[in-house]
């Protein structure tokens, strides 16, 4: 038998290697547009379900509100800040970087807002609880400066509103108290 050059040997091999990737494509794309079976039972959960949990969230037409409503109020006092608001998880709803904010404070502001949900307690008022508990401040993710507030619902957290760039933390939460009031009306 004669000997095949290293030239015919690698071509041969790669067209072997394409056929064999094809008819498994072939194969897989067949099986792909065939609907699966349908399980053979169906589990039921309903509300008198005791695995089930609700939640209130706030909208995001609220959330949306709210940011308006902590900016117009920074605004007013000429103030130049970002707010931020996030649901009851902690995911961001809403942020607004008001002109001319510094490009730290969208951060800080979401931090903020993530640190009042998850405490339930505006953050300046959390600021005081780090002289017990120093170790608070490093949960990735919190702020503990003034600016953060809790939206609450029927006293428990729906929603954390929090703002920064002012040059204080006392008129970062006073903003932030004016979202607040903005979804409570």
């Amino acid at each position: 038998m004669k000997k095949m050059s290293l030239r015919t040997r690698v071509l041969t091999g790669a067209v072997a290697a394409a056929a064999l990737g094809a008819g498994t494509f072939g194969a897989m794309s067949a099986n792909a547009s065939t609907p699966a079976a349908a399980p053979a039972t169906t589990v039921k959960a309903d509300a008198s379900d005791r695995n089930l949990q609700r939640s209130t969230h706030l909208t995001v037409a609220a959330a949306t509100k709210a940011a308006q409503a902590a900016l117009d109020a920074a605004k007013k006092e000429n103030q130049r800040i970002s707010v931020a608001v996030v649901d009851r998880n902690g995911n961001t709803l809403v942020t607004l970087r008001g002109d001319g904010a510094g490009p730290q404070s969208p951060e800080s502001a979401v931090k903020k807002a993530y640190t009042a949900v998850s405490w339930n307690a505006p953050t300046s008022e959390l600021v005081k609880r780090l002289a017990q508990a120093p170790n608070l401040k490093d949960i990735p993710g919190t702020l503990f400066l003034a600016g953060g507030s809790p939206v609450q619902a029927k006293g428990a957290p729906v929603a954390g509103i929090g703002v920064a760039g002012a040059p204080s933390g006392d008129l970062d939460e006073k903003f932030a108290a004016a979202g607040v009031a903005a979804v409570s009306r």
